[in-house]
């Protein structure tokens, strides 16, 4: 009997590590080196490798609450682990707002285009509202501070956040 006890509540004790280890919000350094990590793999491996390694919701690209994104300068998403494009190959989402009506996605290719890299502010819903099925203007939003890194020697640029 006490050997059960003992078990249950190592068990215990390990689901509540792990479910703690799992909420927990990425930090602006792991942001930083995810899209750096992501844009290294971009050009070691290519572009085509990279599409399916961080459009992968399992893949190295999907840390805590975060996850890398991979757009090009003209506003087209090319990989994200929680959507997929209408066109299984690209989607062009240059107008997106958040829902203050804040044109993000162009704050971005600023970002990239001029400075490199840098961080943007916004209203947008978490991996566990994108998880769900239902419209993306019904999910719930919340405040989320990204940085855009332009990947060297490219025209495209990674993105990864964390809520507040």
């Amino acid at each position: 009997m006490r050997k059960v006890a003992v078990i249950a509540l190592v068990v215990m004790v390990s689901v509540v590590l792990v479910a703690s280890a799992l909420a927990e919000s990425a930090t602006k350094e792991e942001c930083v080196a995810l899209c750096k990590d992501a844009a290294k793999f971009i050009n070691e491996k290519g572009v085509e490798a990279a599409i399916a390694e961080i459009g992968n919701k399992e893949g190295k690209f999907v840390k805590k609450n975060t996850y890398v994104f991979l757009m090009d300068l003209d506003g087209n998403r090319l990989a994200h682990p929680y959507a997929t494009p209408r066109d299984p190959k690209i989607m062009r989402i240059f107008d997106m707002k958040d829902t203050t009506g804040k044109l993000f996605v162009q704050e971005y290719i600023k970002v990239a285009k001029t400075k490199g890299e840098g961080w943007t502010e916004y209203m947008y819903p978490t991996p566990e509202e994108l998880k769900k099925d239902i419209p993306f203007k019904e999910m719930k939003s919340s405040k989320k501070i990204s940085f855009v890194y332009r990947v060297p020697g490219k025209d495209l640029m990674v993105i990864a956040g964390y809520f507040e």
